[in-house]
């Protein structure tokens, strides 16, 4: 769990200009997969270019705590998981602490639902005031016994030994995390699960099972499996994380000059929302060196100072872009004209309320701005000076962080220790290619 008794402030002072070629850290969501699977596999698993956030830890710690025996990561982000197969985990002796992650805590709902040994997780502040009945639900309908607090917040109690039954599930809400949390527990059920998702969602756990030896079966919206199977353990090749990209995507567009390249940028099509978007706005970035890396499409991205304008979202990029829009606001921040985002109201649920947050930090740097209950307007301008409070959210902070690029003085953002959890290198590789960014206890 992250110390919030010294809480860390970003100083970020203004830059005009950006320049270098980096390699972003590994992705976050895979990386998460990468050990829940290899732990329930049969065999040896070996992982590389696995992010050493404290989310991903927080993963790989409660799997240790079930028994798993894992190694790393090492320096270069390698991990060895000695996976114990679907049947092997073993009661953890006290409750699991998942700290800020919400990929961690309901996907692993799906995985406990299975399990025959009684199971609790909670984690940080932060964490434990997100929505878990949206796992909760239909892991009951599949006969689960796991329940939430009373306004169904974590924790999260798992009674275990209970027989799950298959089900149809209709996604009330476009959600990667309830889609893997159900098949997850379509693994430990009796037939066959299927989920149809109202938007397309991002397809790690898809595409990883599939890598683990796993039959799953995709037929547009509909994604199906059949419980009873086994994973057979195999090599996991991270790419670099789309989200964490996207930080260094918008300060290079909206940079006044220079290029940044970004290497090994993971470009699964469920992910690449962000892409989709700032072209749109204007964006220039060429897309080269295109390959795959396991299971997943990655490449190499050169991103150039540019023109934006404002534009409306469409609907369609928004699931495809929902992690990546408080950096999104910063392009439109920047951008001539409005950029109008709607049917996003799973941006309230976040880490924070990741509409108003940003909305609140933007006035206070002269940003014109209307909140609406499922989105918001952005008049592009002038980014100003001034304190933002990033309200523990690590995309808000880098968010905010890189508007100093076009800001008039020094922006402060408060309660940056969050963004430990999911890019703890990003400040040192913010300043390597020429932005300004101190740190303050």
């Amino acid at each position: 769990m992250t110390d919030h008794t010294a809480t860390l402030s970003f100083i970020a002072t203004p830059s005009n200009s950006v320049s270098g070629d980096i390699t972003i850290p590994g992705d976050k969501s895979i990386s998460h997969r990468s050990i829940m699977f290899g732990a329930m596999a049969d065999g040896v698993t070996h992982v590389t270019g696995f992010l050493p956030g404290e989310d991903c830890l927080a993963t790989m710690k409660a799997f240790k705590a079930m028994g798993v025996n894992i190694e790393g990561p090492d320096e270069n982000n390698n991990v060895t998981i000695h996976g114990v197969g679907v049947d092997g985990l073993t009661v953890p002796t006290e409750q699991i602490n998942i700290g800020n992650s919400g990929t961690s805590i309901r996907l692993m709902s799906g995985i406990l639902a299975g399990q025959s040994f009684a199971s609790t997780m909670a984690g940080d502040s932060s964490l434990n005031k997100r929505p878990m009945m949206r796992v909760v639900n239909p892991l009951k309908q599949m006969g689960a016994n796991i329940s939430a607090a009373s306004d169904g917040t974590p924790p999260i109690v798992v009674d275990g030994g209970a027989k799950l039954t298959a089900i149809d599930y209709q996604l009330p809400m476009a959600s990667a995390q309830v889609k893997s949390c159900v098949l997850l527990a379509g693994l430990f059920a009796e037939g066959t699960t299927t989920v149809t998702e109202p938007g397309i969602t991002r397809d790690h756990t898809e595409r990883m099972l599939q890598a683990f030896g796993y039959e799953v079966i995709t037929e547009g919206n509909k994604i199906s499996l059949t419980g009873g199977g086994r994973l057979t353990a195999c090599d996991i090749n991270v790419p670099g994380d789309i989200s964490s990209s996207t930080f260094f995507i918008i300060a290079g567009l909206i940079a006044k000059q220079g290029s940044l390249t970004l290497r090994n940028v993971g470009m699964n099509p469920t992910r690449i929302g962000v892409l989709n978007i700032v072209k749109q706005m204007g964006a220039n970035i060429e897309i080269t060196n295109e390959r795959q890396a396991g299971a997943e499409p990655v490449a190499d991205l050169i991103v150039h100072a540019s023109e934006l304008h404002g534009i409306d979202i469409e609907e369609s990029d928004v699931p495809l872009a929902i992690d990546e829009f408080p950096a999104i606001f910063i392009a439109a921040a920047c951008a001539k004209g409005i950029t109008r985002l709607r049917n996003a109201e799973e941006l309230r649920v976040k880490e924070s309320d990741r509409i108003q947050a940003m909305a609140d930090g933007l006035e206070i740097l002269g940003v014109n701005c209307t909140v609406v209950a499922d989105g918001i307007d952005i008049v592009g301008g002038t980014i100003g000076a001034g304190t933002v409070n990033s309200h523990d959210d690590h995309r808000i902070a880098m968010s905010f962080a890189i508007s100093s690029l076009r800001s008039s003085g020094t922006i402060t953002i408060l309660d940056c220790e969050n963004v430990a959890t999911s890019f703890p290198s990003f400040v040192r590789l913010a300043n390597e290619v020429g932005l300004k960014i101190d740190t303050q206890k």
